[in-house]
């Protein structure tokens, strides 16, 4: 689950609910999917929206917390089932499979996400970075220590550091879109469809659960029971 919103952002996310905060979060999605790029102005955003610029500060503080809002409305749904998921009478591995599924996603119905991300981590709004910090990458580090201890206590995982294995996990699934274009200049692939994004999830389970797992007596990875 989410870490509790700090006073900044919890100003913020009534706001969300209404109708014209909700307008300019939209615009905001829609350009940065058309244009592959999070460098969208106000006036763009205004634009888009049919909403006076204006109202950005009024409802948001500035661009950068409407991105944070932005961010948080697409992330929310993976965010807040994380405690959800770990409390299943599932099999460890299966809650794996259930996770790796869910961010690849969330990246896909959100491609901007990845940019998004970095643009408020490593910009110069040390504030946003903090906040960014707090409703993501806290709260999925968490998550993977807790469910890699579960892992290693039923004895289906090996004893990983749960850094390294966020760094792999959400490497891999940030640069099937953030190194999107690169790709399809270089290898001549297309764009990220359904059918591409469920191939990366099944790719990436084989890739992660195969370093993962603990082998059985047959040098393979056990395979948990379905649950």
């Amino acid at each position: 689950m989410a870490a509790q919103p700090t006073p900044a952002l919890a100003t913020r996310l009534p706001a969300v609910k209404n109708s014209t905060a909700d307008k300019l979060l939209v615009a905001a999605g829609e350009l940065m999917i058309e244009r592959n790029s999070v460098e969208i102005s106000l006036s763009d955003i205004a634009q888009k929206s049919g909403v006076n610029a204006a109202l950005v500060k009024y409802h948001f503080g500035n661009k950068d917390g409407l991105l944070l809002a932005l961010l948080e409305r697409d992330a929310a749904n993976e965010m807040t089932h994380l405690d959800y998921l770990l409390a299943q009478p599932l099999p460890p591995t299966t809650k794996m499979k259930l996770h790796i599924a869910g961010i690849i996603k969330a990246y896909h119905q959100f491609p901007y996400m990845n940019r998004l991300i970095h643009y408020l981590l490593h910009g110069s709004n040390r504030d946003a970075a903090d906040e960014v910090t707090k409703f993501f990458v806290g709260p999925l580090l968490d998550f993977h220590r807790r469910l890699i201890a579960e892992g290693i206590a039923a004895g289906e995982f090996r004893n990983v550091d749960p850094v390294l294995f966020y760094t792999t996990l959400i490497g891999a699934c940030d640069h099937l879109f953030f190194g999107r274009q690169t790709m399809m200049r270089a290898a001549g692939v297309g764009p990220v469809t359904d059918d591409v994004c469920r191939a990366y999830i099944r790719h990436i389970e084989l890739i992660i659960l195969g370093g993962l797992l603990v082998p059985n007596r047959q040098g393979k990875p056990k395979q948990a029971a379905a649950g």
